[in-house]
C-alpha cells in the first residue's frame, strides 16, 4: 500500500466506522428511535451520494440507462421501507437536528464506499476488513473520550457487553467481509445500488419472524428494487 491506500483506509475508518455510526445513532436518538422517520428517510439517500463520490474520485461513467435504473431502485426503497408511504415528520428543532445529522451519515457512509474501492485496488477483501476494524474502534474512542464519555463504558452490563459483540462480529464483521469481497470485484455506483436490498431484508425478517404482511406499496417497492438491482448489475464498465 502507498500513502494514497493508508490515507484511503483512514478516511474510511473515520468516515464510516466512527462519524457515520455517531451520527446516525444520535439522528435516531432526537427522533426517539421511530422506525419510520425523517432520519431514516434521509439516509436513504446514501445511493446518491455513492453515486456521485464514484463519479468524482474513481471517475466512474454515469450512462442514461444506469441513472434511470438507479433513480427507480431508489425510489423503490422508500416504498419498501415505508409502508403505505407514510413518514413520521414531525416539527420542531429536535427534528431538524435529526435531519442534518441523518444526511451527514449517508454522507459519510457513501463518500467511504469510493475510498474503500481505492484500497481494494491493492489488497484483499480480508486485508481491507482488518485494517478498518483496527482504526475505527480508535477514532471511535477518541471522540469517546473528547466528549468526556468515558465513564458510561463501566455502566454497560455484561449482557449490553455479549450484545455489541454479537452485532461486532455479525453486522460488523463477517457482513462487511462479504462486502468488501463484492467491491473489491464491483464497480462503487453499482454496489451503492446494490446495499438497496438491505430494506428488502428487513421487511421480509418483519414478515417472517414479527408475522407482519407486506402492504401493496412494498410488494411494488420489492419488485422495483431488486429488477433495478438485476439491471444494473448487467451494466460494462
Amino acid at each position: 500500500m502507498t500513502r494514497k491506500e493508508w490515507v484511503a483506509i483512514l478516511i474510511v475508518s473515520l468516515f464510516s466506522g466512527a462519524l457515520g455510526t455517531i451520527f446516525y445513532t444520535a439522528a435516531l436518538g432526537k427522533v426517539n428511535y421511530i422506525q419510520f422517520s425523517v432520519v431514516v428517510l434521509l439516509q436513504q439517500l446514501q445511493p446518491i451520494w455513492a453515486i456521485i463520490t464514484a463519479a468524482i474520485l474513481l471517475k466512474e461513467k454515469l450512462t442514461k440507462k444506469f441513472a434511470v435504473w438507479a433513480s427507480i431502485a431508489i425510489i423503490g426503497s422508500y416504498f419498501v421501507t415505508f409502508r403505505d408511504l407514510r413518514i413520521n415528520i414531525s416539527p420542531g428543532n429536535a427534528t431538524l437536528i435529526a435531519a442534518l445529522l441523518a444526511v451527514s451519515a449517508g454522507v459519510m457512509w457513501a463518500t467511504s464506499t469510493s475510498f474503500s474501492k481505492i484500497v481494494l485496488h491493492k489488497v484483499s477483501f480480508i486485508t481491507a476488513t482488518f485494517l478498518r476494524f483496527l482504526f475505527a474502534p480508535l477514532f471511535a474512542l477518541f471522540f469517546v473520550a473528547a466528549l468526556n464519555q468515558l465513564p458510561s463504558l463501566t455502566r454497560i452490563t455484561t449482557n449490553q457487553w455479549i450484545t455489541l459483540f454479537t452485532i461486532m462480529l455479525s453486522t460488523g464483521m463477517v457482513a462487511l467481509l462479504i462486502y468488501y469481497y463484492g467491491l473489491k470485484k464491483t464497480q462503487a455506483k453499482i454496489s451503492a445500488i446494490c446495499e438497496l436490498v438491505w430494506p428488502v431484508s428487513a421487511i421480509f425478517i418483519d414478515y417472517f419472524y414479527f408475522r407482519n404482511s407486506f402492504s401493496t406499496t412494498q410488494i411494488i417497492g420489492i419488485a422495483a428494487v431488486l429488477f433495478s438491482i438485476y439491471k444494473v448489475s448487467g451494466f460494462k464498465k
